[in-house]
């Protein structure tokens, strides 16, 4: 409990501070770039690991009923590329919102 009464100090604390930055001059450094990068590796991370899951779940359900193997192989591939959609979508969404 100790521990996430720090974490919401430490969110509160950053949350306040964030007016000061606004305030920066011409010579101040953008952190734009440095934010769209942290965000595509969260995309990128999280889009990994529900492939894995997807791909995951298709070998066992392939290994439980192996006369549906069409129907699953179908359904894999679509949800790939669903999921994978999903990182490119934020890639086009960081070049429009940076440049």
């Amino acid at each position: 409990m100790r521990k996430l009464q720090y974490l919401f100090m430490a969110l509160a604390a950053l949350c306040f501070a964030s007016p000061a930055f606004a305030q920066g001059s011409s010579a101040a450094m953008s952190m734009a770039p440095i934010g769209a990068g942290i965000g595509m590796g969260i995309a990128a991370g999280f889009c990994g690991v529900g492939e894995g899951k997807a791909v995951g779940s298709a070998c066992e359900a392939l290994a439980r009923n192996p006369g549906y193997r069409a129907g699953i192989l179908m359904f894999l591939v679509l949800g790939l590329a669903f999921i994978e959609s999903l990182t490119l979508f934020t890639l086009v969404v960081i070049f429009v919102k940076i440049y």
